[in-house]
């Protein structure tokens, strides 16, 4: 009996964490737009809401410029530890982007010692990273935290024009029963995240915000080096899903500062 009681008190409280972490994502897209030189405007978030002057004032803020000449190789930071799960998850359109929501424990991933649960993911079209000042045709973040909410891991993956991405070819069903519904949710079954493969031990690690407001800092950020292939067909089909405002929901670059960007190249 305690066994039992001790694994649902556990599995209570990862729902609860996830939940949390979930809040923390802007629900509203009308608060903010990705169009220059509007009012809620990129260059005004930080103006926008008391909660979000970091998006203003960071020193950690993402994305990037991935450049090689601030890029040191780093044996040490080891190879990405995945443990994932199928589970069930629902598909989102928040206006500004379209996510995918596991509702139960869909595993995690190991950074420094800290296990960081997977909650969501969603993309970016195009790719808010640059490598050595290229922009690439889209980018999808998986999102992850620790159980007690205070730390959060984003592993982003980069994709060019070519052949359809796999993962995204899946839920593509799902993606058109939301298009253009803004807040809408559809479930999508049991969705299994170790289907989205690495392609490549390869990694670069910063430390960086989120690019959406609050534009929270501390973020451990991991970009596969490998480059994925995606078809212009399935990046249209997340564009018109979305607002017109939104339709390239790429973040501007924002200043390195001093920060360094460390590679994995083993």
């Amino acid at each position: 009996m305690k066994t039992i009681f001790i694994s649902t008190f556990l599995s209570i409280s990862l729902l609860f964490s996830i939940h949390l972490a979930s809040s923390k994502k802007v629900e509203d897209e009308h608060e903010f737009s990705y169009k220059s030189g509007a009012e809620n405007g990129p260059e005004h978030w930080g103006e926008i809401n008391v909660n979000w002057t970091k998006c203003g004032t960071g020193h950690q803020q993402s994305p990037i410029d991935l450049l090689n000449e601030r890029v040191q190789v780093n044996p040490y930071l080891g190879r990405l530890l995945r443990s994932y799960r199928p589970n069930n998850a629902i598909m989102k359109n928040g206006g500004h982007d379209v996510e995918l929501k596991w509702l139960e424990d869909a595993g995690s991933i190991q950074i420094d010692e800290n296990n960081y649960h997977l909650i969501r993911l969603h993309w970016h079209t195009p790719s808010e990273h640059t490598i050595n000042g290229r922009r690439f045709a889209m980018e999808m973040h998986m999102v992850h935290q620790t159980p007690d909410g205070k730390k959060i891991a984003v592993i982003g993956f980069l994709y060019k024009y070519g052949h359809p991405d796999p993962f995204l070819d899946e839920l593509e069903p799902y993606i058109k029963e939301i298009g253009n519904k803004t807040n809408e949710e559809e479930s999508a079954g049991i969705v299994d995240p170790r289907k989205i493969k690495l392609g490549s031990r390869k990694y670069y690690r910063y430390m960086g915000s989120l690019t959406i407001p609050p534009c929270t800092e501390g973020v451990v950020w991991t970009i596969v080096k490998k480059i994925r292939t995606v078809s212009r067909d399935q990046v249209q089909l997340l564009k018109d899903a979305v607002n017109e405002d939104a339709h390239d929901n790429a973040r501007p670059l924002q200043c390195i500062y001093d920060r360094m960007i460390n590679m994995y190249d083993l």
